[in-house]
This record gives structure tokens, C-alpha cells and sequence, in this order.
């Protein structure tokens, strides 16, 4: 078949790998949305920005309707969420957003991905100086001119506004906010008719560490098996870009 089929194979698989451990996340995200303020999206915040997720990745609405089905039943267990902190090699902070139904588990399981890997799984809080919890949205701007929108979200705690790339060159404005003003952001682009992409709360470094490529690859093999657990939600990292 030759080098350059190998290659698709190669990338097509990965992806597929990426969509799944999507899916089991956001899958998690619905169960603790459903868990906490029911199954109704309509009065329910935090499900609907789930909801609102999980069509940012194509999931499938079977998917989604069982995850809200299943997380309904009263005996179907929920999800307890943990963060964990350390360093990995060559001084590089590391913080990790999980949900679990053991914690016993996760945490013998983060610990020893540090430990193999060089690194040191450090005290809650220790990081706080270096990590900053903040609300993002990405949603497709359409013809709204953004000084203009810009104008529109002030009142709803806006801090930031800029536009990027998404992975077939659209343009996706992004609004960051600080994270207690989520749910006013949320209803502010709501009522402006705004199609989301995502909306998360997600940490933003408020400093870095300069790292050379080979170092980095020794941080980024941590960050792998971090990433590859099915009870880690999501891995930060104040590694110099």
C-alpha cells in the first residue's frame, strides 16, 4: 500500500482515538450536569453548555440522550471531581482536572505517572500562583463586527475578545471571562443568538517555563499518559510556547 497510506492509517486512527476520549469526557461532563441541576437542558446551565460541547466535537445525539438517560437514574453513581497538582521534569507545573468514581484509583494512578516519568505530585493549591481559572468561549461570529460585539459583552464581564483558527481555517471568536462571571457570559452570547462552539472553564498560566525541544518531549511523556487516563478531564501545563 506504501509509506503514504501507512501515514493516513496512522493519522486516522489517532483521530478516532482523540474523538473517543472526547466523547468519554464529555460523556462524564453530562452525567455530572444531569446529577447536579437535572436532565432538562432548558433549566439547567451547566447541561446545556455540555450539550452545546458535544456537538463542538460531533457526538452523536444517541450518545448524548443515553448519557442524560443513564446519569436520571437515581442508582446510577456520579462523578466526584479532583484536581491534582506537581511538576513535571525540568520545572514545569503541571495541573489535572479529573472525575472519578474512585478515587483511590486516580490518585495511585496520577502519582505514578509522575513518578515514572521524573516528575513530583505536589499539594492542592500549591499551583495557584501559576495557574488562573478563567471562562472561555469559542462561537462563530457570523457578520457581527467585533468592536461591536465587543461593546454588546462588556457588561457580562467581558476581559478578552479575539478571533482564531479553528481546523479548516474559520474564523471562531473567543471571549474570556473571569471564571464567576460564566453564567452571565453564557446568557449574554445566548441572547445575542451566538452558535457556540464550546464554552469551558479552563486554566490559563500566568507565567512559563522555557523548555528545549528535548525537554519538552520529556514533559510531553507525562502529559501523554495523563491524557491517555480515562478519569483525567483535562491536563494544563505553563510550558513556554
Amino acid at each position: 500500500m506504501g509509506r503514504a497510506f501507512e501515514f493516513r492509517k496512522e493519522r486516522k486512527f489517532k483521530r478516532w482515538a482523540k474523538m473517543a476520549v472526547q466523547f468519554t469526557r464529555i460523556g462524564k461532563e453530562i452525567v455530572m450536569a444531569v446529577k447536579d441541576g437535572g436532565p432538562s437542558p432548558d433549566t439547567n446551565s451547566r447541561l446545556r453548555t455540555a450539550i452545546q460541547n458535544a456537538k463542538a466535537v460531533n457526538m452523536p445525539k444517541d450518545r448524548v440522550d443515553a448519557a442524560i438517560k443513564r446519569a436520571s437514574n437515581k442508582d446510577e453513581n456520579g462523578y466526584e471531581e479532583y484536581v491534582y497538582e506537581g511538576y513535571a521534569q525540568h520545572g514545569v507545573a503541571v495541573l489535572i482536572e479529573t472525575a472519578t468514581d474512585n478515587t483511590n484509583r486516580t490518585v495511585a494512578n496520577v502519582r505514578s505517572y509522575f513518578n515514572k516519568t521524573g516528575g513530583t505530585l505536589g499539594k492542592t493549591g500549591s499551583l495557584d500562583f501559576i495557574f488562573n481559572r478563567k471562562s472561555i468561549f469559542r462561537f462563530l461570529p457570523g457578520e457581527k463586527d467585533l468592536e461591536e460585539l465587543e461593546f454588546e459583552l462588556i457588561d457580562s464581564g467581558l476581559e478578552e475578545l479575539y478571533l482564531e483558527a479553528d481546523e479548516e481555517g474559520n474564523d471562531i471568536a473567543v471571549v474570556q471571562t473571569a471564571f464567576e462571571d460564566f453564567g452571565k457570559m453564557q446568557k449574554a452570547l445566548e441572547d445575542l443568538g451566538m452558535e457556540m462552539k464550546s464554552a469551558k472553564l479552563e486554566r490559563i498560566a500566568l507565567s512559563h517555563t522555557a523548555v528545549s525541544e528535548e525537554q519538552a518531549a520529556d514533559v510531553f511523556k507525562l502529559i501523554d499518559k495523563l491524557e491517555e487516563d480515562d478519569d483525567v478531564q483535562a491536563v494544563y501545563h505553563n510550558m513556554e510556547e
